[in-house]
């Protein structure tokens, strides 16, 4: 992609309308994705962040893309199918990505539309927590117990009050600037976006819808299995940061989707996760640890169904990892 277009794309902001509603489950109220107009004004603060990388690039520290596992991907396809969801994936309504970092040297990944971007709900307040922990190890923010139970909150709870303001202390346009930053390209347009929190979880609060397909809460499957990937190998923030925000991120409380199909089959786990809902858009994250072996687990859907379908792919995708010999 050139520099051209990408300085195109970073300029892109909407000036659609938009409409209100609340979400299924969680209780969100999220701005719908709406329709980028010709003529959209440039946006000096994105092309900005775009920039960073261009004058200062770092390596990648989770290149997930170069790690595709023949094996595994196979695999996933024949899970999918089985559960008749390959139709699913040709139309784009699911979207599906299988980190094995068993062994952290040698990641094994497969993914199905990995680099399609959809509505994820609550699933992008795990950029919160990134930014939040940002601000927290670089002195700008205390870390009392006042904001470690506003986080908890946020992820273990979902709670949309908490995560307005927190999102408030953090700042939308610092979290877009740790997501879009060149360490670590959690929003990146060389591979059609990412993770993106743009407007305040309640019915008010928008500052920028993500500048390539105008959601206010998106995601990539691929983009959120990076995220996982540099929790686990506490590469977020610093390592003691990482561990907290691991920590931060731990339980079952809200025991649906991911939660609810991996008790009934893997009672003892070690298991971070953050899902979110909103009318047919249904999405689930995990990392999961049992039985000596360690994964990521995403998936982003678009149907009544997904909630369901959340649940069947997640036990295949446990069944995959967990039959792999060492």
């Amino acid at each position: 992609m050139s520099r051209v277009l990408l300085a195109a794309l970073a300029g892109a902001v909407a000036l659609a309308g938009f409409a209100f509603a609340d979400e299924a489950g969680e209780g969100e109220a999220v701005l719908l994705p709406g329709k980028v107009l010709p003529g959209a004004i440039q946006d000096p603060v994105i092309r900005e962040m775009l920039a960073l990388d261009a004058i200062a690039p770092f390596e990648d520290l989770a290149p997930l893309w170069d790690w595709r596992d023949r094996e595994l991907q196979s695999e996933v396809d024949a899970a999918l199918a089985e559960l008749d969801l390959d139709d699913d994936v040709r139309r784009k309504r699911l979207a599906v990505a299988l980190v094995d970092v068993t062994d952290t040297k040698h990641p094994r990944v497969a993914a199905v539309n990995g680099d399609i971007m959809m509505y994820a709900a609550s699933l992008p307040k795990i950029a919160v927590l990134l930014a939040a922990f940002e601000k927290i190890a670089q002195g700008k923010m205390e870390y009392d117990a006042e904001t470690r139970a506003t986080l908890e909150l946020m992820i273990q709870r979902s709670d949309n009050g908490a995560t307005t303001g927190m999102m408030h202390r953090v700042g939308k346009k610092y979290i877009a600037r740790v997501l879009l930053s060149p360490r670590y390209r959690l929003y990146d347009p060389k591979h059609n976006g990412g993770l993106w929190v743009g407007k305040d979880y309640a019915k008010m609060g928008l500052w920028k819808r993500d500048p390539l397909h105008n959601l206010s809460h998106g995601a990539t499957a691929i983009q959120v299995a990076r995220f996982y990937y540099l929790l686990y190998t506490e590469q977020l923030v610093t390592p003691e940061w990482s561990r907290e925000m691991k920590d931060v991120m731990s339980g079952r409380h809200i025991d649906h989707k991911f939660v609810r199909a991996l008790r009934e089959v893997a009672p003892r786990m070690n298991l971070s996760r953050k899902s979110g809902s909103w009318r047919t858009f249904h999405s689930d994250s995990a990392l999961v640890e049992r039985k000596g072996r360690a994964y990521i687990a995403v998936a982003l859907s678009n149907d009544p169904d997904g909630s369901k379908w959340m649940k069947d792919i997640i036990v295949e995708l446990d069944r995959i990892v967990l039959a792999k010999k060492s």
